[in-house]
């Protein structure tokens, strides 16, 4: 991953986390409505690897958001 996105997914993978946890949803339960598996959740919420946009915009989808909405920092998510 380049360090010049590392904030960036660090906020796409905290909104996930919390859009993700808005729907009461487990990792293994948003997996699999993205036909991913929950390690690579896992990945995407703790920032730790990149990933293709189609993987981002399964996730998107199974959250019922938009993409900007994951890519923003949102005013009611930490993200320290």
């Amino acid at each position: 991953m380049k360090a010049d996105f590392i904030d960036l997914y660090i906020v796409i993978g905290r909104n996930v986390k919390h859009f993700r946890t808005i729907n009461g949803w487990t990792q293994d339960e948003l997996a699999s409505r993205c036909s991913v598996n929950r390690a690579k959740i896992s990945r995407i919420e703790n920032a730790r690897k990149d990933y293709m946009l189609s993987t981002l915009l399964e996730v998107c989808n199974a959250l019922q958001k938009r993409l900007e909405e994951l890519i923003v920092v949102q005013p009611d998510i930490e993200y320290h």
